[in-house]
């Protein structure tokens, strides 16, 4: 053969390999195209249906995943590859990849449980994994959860599976635990009932459970309140420091003495004034 022959048929596989290529790539662009508006109105249908959004999010993952996978597959088949010999190739390496990445396979499983037992959902304020924050999104092998100073927190499902999870936002209302110090020489009724009266005006606290203000515990300053008042989720934080700032005031308003520790006991004498012993003294 000349060497105008070879260049010929050289030009004729170029020719063909690059028609080939260029059609590869016409074809990929468009179904992209096509899988991006399947997904469109597939979430369009779901949300129709009122299916959970995080139920949602986990399918058209899976969803879209298939499709560039069949995709692929058919890219190789236009270039004449044998698909079968690929099917086969590609399951080997599904046994290679899940034996190597068991881990990843074990978060998989675990974002699966998680949409069918449903601990939480997005937009809830939980506690899983050690991590505490809103739940941004659910993903196939991972959790977004935003923190209360905004830092965007990604853990495995797998962990969090496999953990405790709180999940705050699941009943109607919470608890805002705080404490109250009273100095010894205050009258704890009085004291219970003023900050009883001032709770229950604080905006977004509940009525039904009524607000618990009793004694907890004893301290040598005096008597320690436990300070309980109820809300929701949503207000939790503003409660927390409007209570706060109620028992601040409540007290400074009814002239309460500020709590303070004591060491020693108080001894009378004859001319009617008092002296601290400390109680090392008393003890040597």
């Amino acid at each position: 053969m000349n060497i105008e022959g070879i260049r010929q048929v050289a030009v004729a596989l170029l020719t063909q390999f690059g028609l080939k290529v260029l059609g590869a790539i016409a074809l990929w662009i468009i179904a992209q195209k096509l899988i991006e508006f399947a997904i469109k109105l597939v979430r369009r249908g779901f949300r129709a249906q009122n299916i959970e959004p995080t139920l949602i999010n986990y399918l058209l993952n899976i969803i879209s995943v298939t499709l560039r996978i069949v995709l692929i597959v058919a890219i190789l088949g236009f270039f004449g590859i044998e698909t079968t010999s690929f099917a086969a190739l590609l399951a080997a390496a599904g046994i290679a990849i899940g034996a190597a990445w068991g881990g990843l396979l074990a978060n998989f499983a675990a974002g699966a449980f998680l949409i069918i037992f449903r601990p939480f959902k997005v937009g809830d304020f939980i506690t899983a994994a050690g991590v505490t924050g809103t739940v941004s999104e659910i993903g196939l092998f991972t959790t977004d959860i935003t923190t209360p100073d905004n830092v965007l927190t990604i853990v495995a499902n797998n962990k969090i599976f496999s953990d405790n999870i709180q999940n705050f936002s699941a009943n109607p209302f919470r608890r805002v635990d705080l404490l109250a110090q009273l100095h010894h020489d205050v009258d704890h009724n009085q004291a219970i009932a003023l900050l009883k009266a001032r709770i229950s005006q604080i905006p977004n606290v509940l009525n039904n459970p009524v607000p618990d203000v009793e004694i907890l515990t004893f301290n040598l300053a005096g008597p320690v309140l436990a300070v309980r008042p109820y809300c929701n989720n949503d207000h939790y934080w503003q409660v927390y420091f409007d209570t706060n700032k109620a028992i601040r005031e409540t007290f400074g308003e009814a002239g309460y003495p500020i709590p303070e520790q004591r060491y020693g006991f108080s001894i009378p004498s004859e001319n009617g004034t008092s002296s601290v012993i400390p109680s090392s003294a008393l003890s040597s």
